[in-house]
């Protein structure tokens, strides 16, 4: 899948962040609205802390274009939908609007965050944890 296209209806991008991937499409609107999976934003992302940060591309810059934004996700939590979700808004808006590159790639909407969880290491209870030393 390409991670963006453009047609007549819409623009559409793809995010990541850990094991979430989320396709994100936007439509130009007369008022900002958003489903995610087929459910309302509010209901998806229960908390403000992650409506703002899947929100962030929309409401740092003043931008005078509304938009209807429908995305789907898959994959990790919650958190990590959140960044996926945030990482294809922005990685869409800029196919929309290539002025808003710069304040974007400033802000680090651009960027894919790339932690992961660490693979686990045999001998070890985890990608770190060993199991506890005895001296004799």
């Amino acid at each position: 899948m390409a991670t963006a296209t453009k047609t007549e209806k819409y623009t559409q991008a793809v995010g990541r962040r850990k094991t979430s991937t989320a396709v994100v499409r936007i439509y130009k609107g007369t008022k900002n609205s958003y489903t995610v999976n087929g459910k309302e934003f509010h209901v998806y992302f229960p908390t403000e802390t992650l409506r703002s940060i899947a929100n962030a591309p929309l409401t740092k810059f003043e931008n005078p274009v509304k938009f209807k934004v429908s995305a789907k996700i898959s994959g990790g939590g919650v958190a990590s939908q959140a960044g996926a979700m945030r990482h294809a808004l922005s990685r869409a808006l800029i196919i929309f609007d290539t002025n808003l590159r710069g304040t974007m790639k400033k802000a680090g909407f651009l960027k894919r965050d790339p932690r992961a969880k660490e693979r686990r290491k045999f001998g070890l209870k985890k990608a770190r944890k060993a199991p506890q030393w005895s001296k004799r």
